[in-house]
């Protein structure tokens, strides 16, 4: 980094590239002869040569590229040349092997560095690979978190440091790293790794995307102490890079007097808002603190100033206690009353986010992008079109080895469109599958492009795209219905390597199975195991149960046990036969459910009932999941995990029946970002968190909001609940009754959605699938419906009072509108 004998902006960089067959360039591209070229090369000068035979047809689009890059180059003190060799040329630059193409790399007339061929593939790796083997020093390559350990405490007190993580060398990200390290180099230590691992070990989640770190060392004096690190949000850009460096530059706290309109600083010139701490002589050391927090909180993403109340000769509102004010010229300042650290941190996220929408918005109108689909999962496949998927971990059947393979091994197998965007999507998480289960499962993970083999498919009754079907020897295949996901197909395949419902045969190996130690290995799958205790007379409701446990395979551990002192048991867990014991595994709580004379579906639907939270955090994956059982939402929105109070009350509210008409449920804003965008539909602005809100969604679409100024306990819910229910309570808005149109009637997926549920149970929930003839399969249902008895666990959750509730309310449909 501090190279004091390597002064970038002097150095003279030679780059040659070598090869025999090539075509004439075009555009700023200077050709010379090798005399010529060699003549030129001085000590303090770059340059940067393309050696090549002048009557080659081949490596055109090379040589585009590399034209492209001669005006960067030329930037950071580089010039490009093509060297034009003749027959009779004796340089050993101007090689005889055939196809031969190489590149070196020149300082004054010292070789630096032999490139492999395939490296420059473009201009951003051109450019990023001249100035990685330029910037030798200024960026230290690391494979390890203990390389990063060695440097992060070597620099302790001396300098910060930039850590960057690239998914490969040579990329737009890499470069755009090289290019703010040519400037930034000789004041901060660059650091550079593609290593996933070493990301992951310092406690970066997200590894699919490109990262930027900036620790904080020259600060630190005691060694023992950590670095803090600041997390560069926006993508690796150079402008972002470079305006987020500037901001790790500016101070972390400015005290000011004067007019908040009239301050400037260096966030305003990076089109960064400014957040003013009011604050006065009786609270300043408080508010000092306060302020550096929430500095430190927002570094790269706004300037906070502590402003001066008393000092002041603004008029400050008696009541306000933050100053926003936003970069764009001629917007007056807000004055706001926060009241938490949190709360000033979303004023401002927000705000970024709304930003970065309307530039998106605006980037959009001013260049239309066609290749960019409408499609949300089509623009993802296409932006990843050029990821590399490690294909080769799956098997890729044809009509010809798909019995074969299927018979010789148990096998889960993809069946796919390759002109079909979610299955492409799908695809990803399956190799991602692959992934995780390399070295370590006996099952067989293959693929079936039906876009190629589509005879096959029909065959095996793929009617739609992705389908998963689970292949073992002498059974029925099983289709799995779960959630498009690595983590849920991986749930599937793990919990499938027992039968179910597990045979029971001791009332000793039941207690080992309700505490989780006969499938120890499987409760991070499915923290709930059912175990159905049944007399042995009792051979109808274990057939059903049977079935049922079949159709749940893959998706909860489920046991019977009917033995004759199954007695035992039903004594002790208070449980009256048949019953169904439910161990909570998380919670260390094992609830006994009767289930009098269901039929197997009714009992798949009792279990997969149970087996819902009471008060569950909602995230964009389960939100459907409670949306279905068509209740009014009452939802804690909170930024970050809530009072472990208000978790208890609502607890306590739900054990007592008070909740039964209601889904108690709770949004955690950081987890869940469209959170906020929810809320700002109900309120217009953020209002305070946390906020509790009853959401109709079902009828009416009324928005109740429970008093601010009270405090969210037991009591003060339930008489607010008593006032809803007797129509007392004003709501705060309505949401709008009009559905979203698709922009074409072929796009209207949710109509197909609608159809296909009238037939089958929705995707995300367990259902029995057995591959019979479809017009016989819906006949069957057809005839089972008309004569099936409302499931008593169902009765126990459906039947609310819906008229007392919201009343006045018209009646709209919601099913389309988010939350």
């Amino acid at each position: 980094m501090m190279s004091s004998s390597f002064n970038l902006f002097r150095v003279g960089i030679s780059f040659v590239m070598m090869c025999i067959f090539c075509k004439s360039a075009v555009g700023s591209l200077s050709e010379l002869s090798p005399q010529k070229y060699f003549s030129t090369l001085q000590p303090g000068k770059a340059s940067l040569a393309y050696f090549c035979q002048a009557d080659s047809p081949r490596n055109s689009v090379f040589l585009e590229e590399l034209n492209e890059a001669v005006k960067p180059l030329q930037d950071y003190g580089i010039s490009v040349a093509k060297v034009n060799c003749v027959k009779e040329e004796t340089s050993r630059y101007c090689g005889k092997e055939k196809d031969l193409m190489k590149a070196y790399l020149f300082r004054g007339n010292i070789v630096l560095r032999e490139f492999p061929p395939d490296t420059l593939f473009d201009v951003n790796a051109i450019v990023a690979h001249v100035l990685f083997a330029l910037l030798f020093n200024e960026v230290k390559y690391i494979s390890t978190l203990e390389d990063l350990q060695n440097i992060e405490s070597a620099l302790k007190g001396k300098a910060s440091i930039a850590f960057s993580y690239v998914r490969a060398i040579g990329t737009p990200e890499h470069r755009a790293v090289m290019e703010a390290a040519f400037v930034y180099g000789t004041t901060y230590q660059f650091v550079l790794t593609t290593e996933t691992a070493l990301l992951e070990s310092i406690g970066t989640e997200d590894i699919e995307n490109e990262h930027l770190y900036f620790f904080h060392c020259k600060q630190v004096l005691d060694l023992t102490e950590q670095c803090r690190r600041t997390l560069m949000e926006p993508p690796l850009t150079t402008l972002n890079i470079h305006r987020f460096i500037k901001t790790m530059e500016a101070p972390l706290l400015t005290e000011v007097a004067e007019d908040p309109q009239q301050v400037s600083t260096v966030h305003l010139q990076l089109g960064l808002p400014l957040v003013f701490i009011v604050s006065q002589q009786a609270t300043y050391e408080a508010d000092r603190r306060t302020a550096e927090w929430v500095a430190w909180r927002l570094l790269g993403k706004a300037g906070v100033l502590l402003l001066l109340r008393d000092s002041s000769e603004v008029d400050i509102p008696q009541h306000a206690n933050v100053v926003f004010r936003r970069a764009e010229e001629g917007v007056q300042v807000e004055f706001l009353v926060l009241h938490d650290v949190d709360l000033i941190i979303s004023r401002v996220e927000s705000n970024m986010h709304i930003e970065e929408i309307q530039e998106d918005e605006d980037e959009d109108m001013a260049s239309p992008d066609m290749d960019i689909q409408d499609d949300e999962v089509a623009e993802t496949v296409y932006r990843d079109r050029k990821r590399r998927l490690p294909l080769e971990l799956t098997v890729e059947l044809t009509e010809e080895t798909f019995n074969t393979t299927v018979v010789a091994s148990d096998s889960i197998v993809l069946f796919y469109a390759g002109w079909q965007a979610v299955s492409m999507a799908f695809l990803q998480s399956y190799i991602d599958l692959a992934i995780k289960l390399k070295g370590t499962s006996t099952m067989l993970l293959a693929r079936v492009n039906c876009a190629d083999w589509s005879d096959l498919c029909t065959k095996q009754k793929v009617t739609e795209f992705p389908v998963v079907k689970m292949y073992k020897e002498g059974k029925t295949p099983v289709s799995y219905t779960g959630m498009l996901g690595t983590e849920d197909l991986l749930k599937f395949i793990q919990l499938n390597r027992i039968s179910c419902p597990v045979n029971i045969t001791s009332v000793q190996e039941a207690e080992e199975y309700l505490n989780g130690e006969l499938h120890k290995d499987l409760i991070s799958y499915s923290s709930v195991s059912v175990l159905g205790l049944f007399s042995p007379n009792m051979t109808t409701v274990k057939e059903d149960f049977t079935e049922a446990g079949n159709c749940l395979k893959g998706y909860v551990i489920t046991g019977i046990y009917s033995e004759e002192d199954v007695l035992i048991l039903s004594n002790k867990y208070a449980a009256t036969l048949p019953a169904l014991l439910l161990a909570r595994h998380k919670e260390g709580k094992i609830e006994s459910i009767p289930l009098a004379n269901s039929p197997a579906q009714d009992i798949v639907q009792i279990i997969t009932n149970a087996l819902l939270e009471t008060f569950p955090e909602i995230t964009v994956e389960n939100l459907p999941i409670y949306l279905r059982l068509q209740k009014p939402l009452l939802i804690l929105f909170s930024e970050g995990s809530i009072n472990p109070q208000y978790k208890k009350a609502m607890l306590t509210l739900a054990k007592n029946k008070h909740l039964d008409s209601l889904t108690p449920c709770w949004l955690n804003l950081k987890n869940t970002p469209a959170g906020q965008g929810i809320l700002q539909a109900y309120f217009d602005a953020l209002p305070p968190l946390p906020l509790l809100v009853v959401v109709n969604l079902h009828s009416g679409g009324q928005v109740f909001a429970f008093p601010s100024d009270q405090a969210i306990t037991e009591q003060n819910l339930l008489l607010w609940l008593k006032k809803l229910e007797a129509g007392l309570e004003s709501h705060i808005t309505v949401l709008p009754a009009q559905e979203w149109k698709p922009p074409l009637p072929a796009y209207d997926f949710l109509s197909m959605m609608d159809a296909a549920a009238s037939h089958h149970p929705t995707r995300k929930d367990p259902e029995c699938t057995k591959e019979t003839d479809a017009s016989e399969k819906d006949k069957k249902q057809e005839d089972k419906s008309a004569i099936r008895k409302e499931p008593i666990e169902t009765l126990r959750i459906k039947h609310w009072n819906r008229s007392n509730w919201f009343k006045g309310g018209k009646s709209f449909r919601h099913d389309n509108k988010e939350l």
